[in-house]
């Protein structure tokens, strides 16, 4: 349940923050020392390894989590100001390069204890069950080595301890339990989507929300603020920070912020031994039994090419030579239009409403793959970027356009990107503020990805155009969550890591995070990758039990 960071000191590097226990106040946070061979130390604390952190701890293991960020508390650190929270986004160096190179910042990755969950969306959605056997079932891809019932399981315990705001009935895929809180209220944003929906003959729904739709301990329920793609400062959103973190901590883990690891060392049999890290200007070095990675599709190859040894000179767990290739984004296009009737997108979380029709049907199309889409509420600035971006608007055109902000309506996909060995994440020769080899990150879409994009253009335009929307334009650049570089799968020639993440070169290292992704699938990945992490911690469980791990 999530519990009150705020009334406590802010945590600062070297100075372990205090956990509230509900039964018996604050508690002091366990601390480990750099000497002591913790049992799991885990680079990242987001949807992979916070997640990840509080099972462990839950089940026994000593565990020490790494973030690069800080610890916020969401009621004090937090402002409803676009410009304010730019710290909650990993915004270090980074080359990007191809035919269509991505954007890196808000909208794919984060820097802060709770990882990108903090500035999420929100939005949890459940992968549809064939795209765990996309190559067999559906003819793209690659097939993942999970069974999609298995995984059904863990997005369900997932849901749970996430609060997840959701419809009685969600009309896509097989039968699930009802969601844990009841549905958010559709704001006009919403309404206009449901309408367009029906016009197409497509079913909608109000958009499962981690974001709580009734008090939940500490957490109120959500105030439609608006300010929900960035920290939310009324503690209503359900984050790795707000929930995993918490449980981490009351189970005994140890979270050091501001610390950024720059490699992994192994020893002479070939076997982790532990991290090397910077905090407070100074190189540590903290020795576990077990290395987990966790910090998502771009810094995850790049610790482990970062960490090369004279027995591994292509860099840890690559003996496949998949390590940071099949780098894929997510498709984020989008159509935007006026209504006569003020809407007020911004009231609400961004999303409230959803159509997952395309992720379903298979008729119909010229692409492989899917997306849904889903009603949108930006804020001022971000609406001034897709102005600038995508109409090319400045000056009094674009004051003037601005004057209709509240007149605005838009909807957005996420539509999947398939993988190619050719979008990589490899080693540039620049470094940053720690000395270390910047990312170098390179990416073009591919003739399927293109296809996907029109079509969806197609209809998002069509549905505007049916609830008599005017001043119709595409914003046809957009992409955003991030996937694959470090993929699971059946066999060590294939893939980096097999079904539990864990390394098919180094056996106590392991890797839990979007990066295991085979393929993407049309949703937002946080939901899945915290349902894999789950499904990791108790595999690794039982591999203990049977003297295997």
């Amino acid at each position: 349940m999530p519990v009150d960071f705020d009334s406590r000191p802010r945590a600062v590097a070297g100075r372990a923050p205090d956990v509230f226990d509900p039964k018996g106040g604050f508690v002091p946070m366990r601390s480990y020392d750099e000497d002591e061979a913790v049992d799991f130390v885990i680079v990242g604390t987001g949807a992979g390894g916070g997640t990840l952190a509080a099972r462990l701890a839950e089940l026994g293991f000593s565990v020490v989590a790494f973030d690069a960020g800080p610890f916020f508390r969401p009621l004090l650190d937090f402002a409803s100001d676009e410009t304010a929270q730019n710290s909650l986004y990993w915004t270090d160096k980074r080359v990007c390069d191809g035919e269509n190179p991505i954007k890196m910042g808000g909208n794919n990755s984060g820097k802060a204890v709770g990882g990108s969950t903090v500035h999420f969306a929100m939005v949890s959605l459940r992968f549809r069950p064939e795209w765990f056997k996309s190559r067999s079932a559906l003819g793209y891809g690659a097939d993942w080595p999970l069974d999609w019932r298995e995984m059904w399981h863990y997005y369900t315990v997932a849901e749970r301890a996430l609060a997840i705001a959701g419809p009685v009935h969600y009309p896509w895929g097989p039968k699930r339990p009802r969601y844990p809180y009841r549905a958010h209220e559709i704001n006009a944003a919403g309404r206009l989507l449901a309408q367009g929906c029906e016009a197409l003959g497509y079913r909608w729904a109000e958009t499962p929300l981690a974001t709580v739709s009734a008090p939940r301990g500490k957490s109120p329920p959500c105030v439609y603020r608006g300010f929900c793609r960035f920290g939310c400062s009324t503690n209503a959103k359900q984050s790795a920070l707000t929930v995993w973190i918490p449980r981490a901590l009351k189970a005994g883990a140890e979270i050091r912020d501001l610390a950024m690891v720059g490699r992994i060392e192994v020893d002479d049999q070939g076997l982790a031994r532990g991290v090397h890290y910077v905090r407070e200007g100074k190189w540590r070095f903290q020795r576990a039994r077990h290395v987990v990675i966790s910090a998502y599709a771009i810094e995850t190859p790049r610790l482990l090419l970062n960490s090369a040894t004279d027995r591994f000179p292509q860099g840890l767990a690559n003996s496949s030579g998949l390590v940071g290739r099949n780098l894929m984004t997510q498709s984020n296009q989008a159509a935007w239009g006026r209504m006569e009737d003020q809407v007020r997108w911004y009231k609400g979380p961004p999303s409230l409403t959803i159509t997952e029709h395309w992720n379903y049907e298979d008729r119909g199309k010229d692409f492989f793959g899917g997306y849904c889409w889903m009603g949108q509420g930006p804020m001022p600035i971000e609406w001034v970027s897709v102005q600038t971006g995508a109409r090319g608007l400045w000056g009094e055109r674009l004051r003037t356009e601005m004057m209709d902000y509240n007149h605005q309506i838009g909807v957005k996909m996420v539509g999947e990107m398939l993988p190619d060995e050719a979008n990589r994440v490899t080693l540039d020769s620049d470094t940053d503020q720690y000395g270390l080899p910047i990312p170098r990150i390179t990416y073009r879409w591919g003739d399927n990805d293109k296809r996907l994009i029109k079509h969806a253009l197609d209809q998002m335009m069509m549905s505007l155009d049916s609830v008599g929307a005017t001043k119709l334009f595409r914003q046809e650049d957009d992409t955003n969550h991030l996937a694959g570089t470090a993929r699971m799968g059946f066999t060590p020639e294939t893939s980096v890591v097999d079904a539990d993440c864990r390394s098919w070169d180094i056996p106590n290292l392991w890797i839990c995070d979007g990066s295991v992704f085979p393929t993407t699938g049309g949703v937002n990945p946080a939901l899945t990758i915290q349902a894999i992490a789950l499904r990791t911690a108790d595999r690794i469980k039982a591999l203990a039990i049977r003297g295997e791990l």
